[in-house]
Order: C-alpha cells, then sequence, then structure tokens
C-alpha cells in the first residue's frame, strides 16, 4: 500500500509529466519562480541565498563564477555550472552534507 502521501504527489505529477514542453504548475519551471528540486527548473538549478530564503529557479553558473557541484539536496547555495564547465571546488562527504562545497566553474579543456 502506498503512503498517502506519495500517492497525492503522484497525482499531482501526472498532469505536469503529460505536457513536459509546456509550462507546468510543478515541472518545467523559468527563472525566477519557486521550487523545491532542481529537477523542476528548466535550468536545472534550484537555487536559495540562505537557509532562511524561498528556493528559486536560477541559471546555472558561467564560466569563472561561484559553483557547487550536484548536491544530493537538489537545491543549491551556489548553482552547478553550465554545460561543458566543471566545478573545481571541494568535493568531500562533509563539504556535501553541509553544502558549503562551493567552487568556480573552469572549461577543462584550459
Amino acid at each position: 500500500v502506498l503512503p498517502a502521501c506519495l500517492l497525492l504527489a503522484l497525482l499531482l505529477l501526472a498532469p505536469a509529466l503529460s505536457a513536459q514542453q509546456e509550462r507546468g504548475l510543478i515541472f518545467n519551471l523559468d527563472t525566477g519562480e519557486l521550487c523545491l528540486q532542481s529537477a523542476q527548473c528548466k535550468s536545472g538549478c534550484c537555487h536559495r541565498a540562505n537557509g532562511l530564503s524561498l528556493a528559486r529557479c536560477a541559471p546555472k553558473a558561467a564560466e569563472s563564477q561561484e559553483c557547487s557541484p550536484k548536491s544530493i539536496y537538489g537545491v543549491y547555495y551556489k548553482c552547478p555550472c553550465e554545460r561543458g564547465l566543471t566545478c573545481d571546488a571541494d568535493k568531500t562527504i562533509v563539504g556535501s552534507i553541509t553544502n558549503s562545497n562551493f567552487g568556480l566553474c573552469k572549461d577543462p579543456q584550459d
């Protein structure tokens, strides 16, 4: 038997999943819209300024901007890098848990 909250989440997600190309209430959100997970954002980054702020969709970090490696939480204090760039940051488990492993986006070809 599925827990009630999981069943409710599936019911809410069904309409959004059927219209993947259109902007939805839950997925395919534009920059600036409220989010809970990065998977909801077109950009792939759900960003919050601090622990008390609301998370909003934000663009990914460009070259030489601060970044975070992939987060286990799906919400970032610094967005991950744009495609083709790597985040040169401390990738230890402690940094991942505390969400403090920030670095700079770099072109791996340089």
